[in-house]
């Protein structure tokens, strides 16, 4: 009797299992919550992704007003301060342009700015000695000349601002953190109302990013108090500047020492303990996907995946900072081919690695609006020199500028028309396609006399319109080309609410009465489905477990 139950629930079991594995919809599913290509790995990661439930669930609160995420968040890394020839580094930053990418997240080295000593911002390290600023001009205006915007990694100190030179490492941290703050401050004084983003140094939380010597162990201490005063700084200089937090590195180790590093929840949380909370606007972090791809969504803390972030972001909202974005500083896969042994980074193919970028974009659009720029890692290297190793193959451009497949399947995915994906935005949203009468308020609201239409493509569930009206007034809101109907306002705050299922929708608003003022758009996350998927499965795994026990149940006497 009980061998029997046993072997009908197995032959159920391994039903079921062929019947996932031998459908599309199946093996599609499978993919969606696993980001794993190998048929075991798969199956191995579905049953990981079915006990999510065992562990407590990040918060992440999608549904409030997160600053800085209404421009577009596509975002790649250059190292233009490596491109010797001027003209390289335009073509850099053309094909980047044509590629629909609008962000360039870019270092500006201290060592190569204020390079002899302190305030000497002369370049003498070769003939005819120029100015150290000369080169970062022109980086800037590139940026400015083809519409992209500028993330500045301030970084890497020269060698006069520790009294050891580099005996510690070539990034260890200064003596002083006065002298950054006094760098920071120069240059944003250089680039005021030009760059408007500053990120403050990069991995604080391991080695060689905090020194590479035995006893330089990472401080989250010490990187908070100059975090700090860069922050207190460039405030100063112009109150508009967003300052993001280091991107912390993904890392399990708890042994602060190199090689090691400090688990980058761990460092966070010391962090705010230190009051770092107060002194930045942004947080960053790095999202490599190593050995999964972006639709890995199982959360194991003691692994690194795309998911990572999410614990970052649970973090910040214990902390009170559910309101700041974050800034994915560093996102890729590695192609590395077989002969280079390094497979630290993961192992993908190029195809792979194009195709994982795109759905690593809409991901995060679909289901992480507290993210407001992710970063590809990288552009391009300015020659072919480090092809042995592996960091080398997460390029999307040769260093001869011909393209790979990831730099043509970001091209096209980019430049498509813009659209909204779940979250609570403001007015100012990039989708948002405004036709006469409106007129910005310059805080996230616009305000629209009769006749001002606005039209847009967004994809979510149940949509919510918010706004003021000083007088009252009436809208008409048209939905996948049917006029829904009219709206009476009331004045003061108003709010409409419009229940379409989830899916892509296009909406033109219309004020037929006013003035009417829009303030937020709120787009739900989703309709359930995924939760539902992942309720019955862990159903399904305890009824199996139930039932399998009874075989091995002792006899009642």
């Amino acid at each position: 009797m009980h061998r029997r139950r046993w072997i009908i629930w197995a032959l159920v079991l391994l039903s079921l299992s062929g019947a996932l594995w031998a459908s599309p919809a199946g093996m599609s599913w499978a993919y969606e919550v696993t980001g794993e290509e190998n048929p075991l790995a798969r199956l191995r990661g579905v049953l990981h992704y079915l006990t999510n439930p065992l562990r407590p669930a990040p918060q992440l609160a999608p549904e409030g007003p997160i600053a800085h995420t209404d421009d577009p968040p596509f975002g790649v890394n250059t190292f233009l301060e490596q491109e010797v020839e001027p003209e390289k580094r335009e073509q850099t930053v053309r094909m980047i342009a044509e590629a629909g990418f609008r962000w360039i997240r870019q270092e500006f080295p201290w060592a190569d700015i204020e390079i002899h000593g302190k305030g000497d911002f002369e370049d003498r390290r070769h003939i005819p000695y120029r100015s150290a600023w000369e080169k970062y001009d022109h980086i800037v205006e590139l940026a400015e000349r083809y519409g992209l915007r500028l993330i500045v990694r301030l970084t890497s100190p020269p060698a006069w601002s520790r009294h050891d030179g580099e005996a510690r490492g070539a990034f260890a941290p200064p003596d002083n953190p006065e002298d950054f703050a006094d760098f920071a401050e120069a240059v944003a004084h250089r680039y005021r109302g030009r760059v408007f983003h500053y990120q403050i140094w990069n991995e604080p939380n391991i080695a060689p990013e905090w020194g590479s010597c035995p006893t330089c162990a990472v401080d989250p201490e010490a990187y908070t108090d100059l975090l700090c005063r860069a922050y207190r700084r460039l405030k100063a200089v112009d109150p508009r500047i967003v300052v993001i937090a280091g991107a912390l590195a993904p890392t399990l180790s708890l042994n602060p020492y190199p090689p090691n590093g400090l688990n980058d929840v761990v460092f966070l949380e010391r962090m705010y303990q230190a009051g770092a909370g107060a002194c930045f606007d942004a947080l960053s972090v790095q999202g490599y996907g190593l050995w999964s791809g972006p639709t890995d969504r199982r959360l194991r803390p003691y692994v690194i995946n795309i998911n990572r972030a999410l614990y970052i972001r649970d973090g910040m909202i214990r902390h009170g900072d559910a309101h700041k974005p974050i800034y994915i500083a560093e996102m890729g896969w590695n192609a590395v081919p077989d002969w280079v042994g390094d497979k630290r980074f993961g192992q993908v193919t190029e195809e792979q690695k194009a195709r994982y970028l795109v759905e690593a974009f809409e991901r995060i659009q679909r289901e992480w609006p507290w993210v407001a720029v992710a970063s590809v890692w990288f552009f391009k290297r300015a020659s072919d020199r480090e092809r042995d190793q592996s960091f080398y193959y997460f390029s999307i451009v040769e260093p001869d500028f011909t393209p790979l497949p990831a730099y043509e399947a970001l091209k096209a995915y980019l430049n498509q028309p813009p659209r909204m994906y779940p979250g609570v935005h403001t007015a100012d949203h990039w989708a948002l396609q405004w036709q006469r009468g409106w007129e910005g308020l310059g805080d996230g609201r616009r305000r629209g006399s009769p006749g001002a239409r606005v039209r847009w493509t967004f994809y979510g569930g149940p949509l919510r319109l918010l706004g003021e009206s000083e007088t009252g007034g009436r809208i008409r809101v048209e939905l996948d080309g049917d006029i829904q109907r009219e709206f009476p306002l009331r004045r003061g705050a108003w709010e409409v609410a419009l229940p379409v299922r989830t899916g892509w929708h296009t909406v033109l608003l219309e004020i037929e009465d006013g003035p009417i003022m829009l303030s937020r758009i709120q787009v739900a996350r989703s309709d359930g489905r995924e939760d539902l998927v992942l309720s019955l499965g862990w159903l399904a795994l305890v009824l199996g477990i139930a039932t399998l026990r009874g075989p091995f149940r002792k006899p009642s006497s």
